[in-house]
């Protein structure tokens, strides 16, 4: 006989740390989401989905691209599709806990931001009685949280981000968004959240994005992208343990540093427009709250 632990007990096996982390993530948002998000997720995805109710006789003035052909060829005159919006969408957050997301060299760590930035889009969420679902990655899923609705939920999502200890050592975008397809049957709004610290699953989101509503937030730290003057250092690539010894006091070296990060985070956006997958860029030196209110508000005038 299998033995399941109720929400209460799971409750009790967290540390209050991690507790005392969820109130103040959801105290932080709350004001957010109800004075800005939850208002500009609305216009953004809201009608952005509709599915078939009915057929009709048609009527003058219907647009005649609704014509449902096989039904009119059996009735003997004109019928049309009629569609309304979808009642609630799906919010599939997909959140890299690879070791490269605990790094942070200003207020917080990637990870942090991370699930800052899911809580924000989960209240925003419920808050129009959407679902809301969760894939933790690294390279492999490491957990999935089937998409419900409702506040408990949102606050399960945000302590399995947070209290989560991650298993593996690399990063697989593939392997997550393979998984997405399996379990998510229908239309979803998809946050991919990562430092895209990874290649080679391009193909695999344009596939993603054909099928879903796609959009990429990418973490980055300053000092992924500029070396200080400081002497010598030594790098270490989280994932892979590789470290190697630098000299910041030469300029050449910093430059070089700086082109090379510059240039991976080109072709990074490059590929998403190529593939119509919307992006945000999120600094650990800034605030995420900026970055995430122009998107949705740029977004919503594209959809006007």
């Amino acid at each position: 006989m299998i033995m399941r632990m109720t929400a209460e007990q799971e409750l009790k096996l967290i540390p209050k740390e991690i507790l005392k982390k969820v109130k103040r993530i959801e105290i932080q948002t709350r004001g957010l989401v109800n004075d800005v998000f939850s208002g500009e997720y609305h216009s953004v995805f809201k009608g952005r989905g509709m599915e078939f109710a009915e057929v009709r006789e048609y009527q003058y003035g219907d647009d005649i691209r609704t014509i449902d052909w096989n039904v009119t060829a059996r009735m003997g005159r004109p019928f049309v599709k009629v569609f309304e919006e979808e009642r609630e969408l799906t919010v599939m957050l997909l959140v890299d806990v690879s070791p490269s997301g605990e790094f942070g060299t200003v207020q917080q760590m990637k990870g942090e931001i991370a699930a800052e930035i899911c809580a924000m889009l989960a209240f925003s969420a419920i808050k129009n009685n959407d679902k809301v679902g969760l894939i933790i990655f690294s390279n492999y899923v490491e957990k999935y949280v089937a998409p419900k609705k409702g506040k408990r939920h949102v606050l399960r999502v945000i302590r399995e981000i947070l209290y989560h200890k991650p298993q593996g050592t690399e990063t697989n975008i593939t392997d997550a968004l393979q998984v997405l397809s399996r379990v998510t049957h229908r239309r979803a709004v998809v946050f991919l959240i990562s430092d895209f610290m990874n290649s080679g699953y391009e193909k695999a989101l344009q596939i993603a994005n054909k099928r879903h509503d796609v959009i990429a937030i990418a973490i980055t730290d300053p000092r992924e992208e500029e070396l200080p003057d400081v002497g010598f250092i030594e790098l270490e690539d989280a994932e892979t343990g590789e470290t190697l010894l630098v000299d910041t006091t030469d300029q050449q070296v910093r430059a070089q540093f700086s082109d090379t990060a510059l240039s991976r985070r080109r072709q990074r956006q490059t590929q998403f427009r190529a593939m119509n997958v919307d992006s945000i860029e999120v600094s650990t030196g800034q605030s995420y709250i900026d970055p995430l209110i122009h998107f949705f508000r740029m977004r919503a005038k594209r959809f006007r």
